[in-house]
């Protein structure tokens, strides 16, 4: 791309951001009054990280903003990213108030993440069999990295912070690999999680609720879809996202083999168990987005092309995975000794 081409793709991201970023703003402090006053409110249990009743939901104005950055942008491929990002949202925002039964909510998560599949590997010259086939292998890591991000949206700032890691990342992709969309798409993505910032990393007035982990978690994965399927390197498509799918990776697998119920709501992830030996809610989420960012950086060694440093940062990558989901019982240990 000219540098021309290059300047009027970075225009259009700043309009995507400024854009995704102005919604959450204005819209936020109008929607919490909205959320409290229809009951739309997370009480605090057994299995929870804050001590008051707090109101969910607060990821609409996210989803909005996303939706219309993407219109911003124009072209089918964001216009599906926007659309599906919506859809999550709108998902989500009838699970804070209706919770829908499990198989209903999982049958149309797929259904949404197939759709923006379809759109996604459309342009690879295979069978309509084989595109079908992918779309659905898209649809499946569309619908279980949704689910990952909401089992992670456990702490203030966490998720937050995380959208702006994932979101900037991919929008340095984007710059790197002169790609419009990805550039606009990830710079809205951290816009949003930047502008709902301030209503909740600290003292959290609102939660993102269903509605903004599956809005943010289905712009994400999205966006690592799109990247593997523009032949991005995985290593850089899926590293700002590593330690989301890590934890709950692992975390499902202990789970599973202790016989626990598994699907039920419980608190302990690695993050959570940083909680428990006395971490704050600030720390927890500035620890684990650094974490990210550097896996982030770690995935990007592989952009450069270079077969020695992309082992190298590879192998990194996978030693600071292990040592974020061994850390609780060497937090513990210390604490105790």
């Amino acid at each position: 791309m000219d540098t021309l081409g290059l300047m009027s793709g970075g225009l259009d991201a700043v309009r995507a951001a400024l854009a995704c970023g102005a919604v959450v703003v204005i819209a936020e402090p109008v929607l919490i009054p909205v959320l409290r006053r229809a009951a739309v409110i997370d009480v605090p249990g057994s299995r929870s990280s804050h001590e008051v009743p707090t109101p969910r939901g607060g990821g609409v104005p996210i989803a909005a903003g996303l939706l219309g950055a993407a219109l911003l942008t124009g072209g089918v491929t964001a216009v599906a990213f926007g659309i599906t990002v919506a859809a999550f949202g709108l998902l989500g925002l009838a699970e804070d108030v209706l919770e829908l039964p499990a198989r209903f909510r999982l049958a149309a998560q797929f259904t949404c993440a197939f759709l923006i599949g379809v759109v996604l590997v459309s342009s690879i010259p295979l069978s309509l069999a084989a595109l079908l086939g992918l779309a659905a292998i898209a649809a499946l890591w569309v619908t279980a990295f949704v689910n990952a991000f909401n089992f992670m949206d456990g702490v203030n700032g966490i998720s937050g912070a995380h959208a702006m890691v994932g979101g900037l990342a991919y929008a340095l992709i984007g710059w790197w690999r002169a790609d419009d969309f990805l550039l606009s798409a990830g710079a809205a993505v951290a816009a949003g999680g930047l502008a709902f910032m301030p209503w909740n990393a600290v003292k959290a007035r609102v939660f993102l609720g269903d509605a903004g982990s599956y809005a943010l978690g289905a712009a994400l994965a999205v966006l690592a879809c799109y990247a593997v399927v523009n032949q991005v390197p995985p290593e850089a498509a899926l590293g700002p996202l590593a330690l989301y799918a890590a934890d709950t990776a692992w975390t499902l697998q202990r789970r599973i083999r202790a016989g626990e119920r598994w699907f039920e709501a419980h608190r302990t992830h690695t993050y959570q168990r940083w909680c428990d030996v006395g971490w704050s809610h600030q720390q927890v989420a500035a620890v684990t987005a650094a974490l990210s960012a550097l896996l982030g950086l770690l995935g990007a060694v592989s952009l450069t092309g270079l077969p020695l440093a992309r082992a190298a940062a590879d192998l990194a990558g996978l030693a600071v995975v292990a040592i974020y989901l061994r850390s609780p019982g060497v937090l513990l240990r210390l604490r105790e000794g």
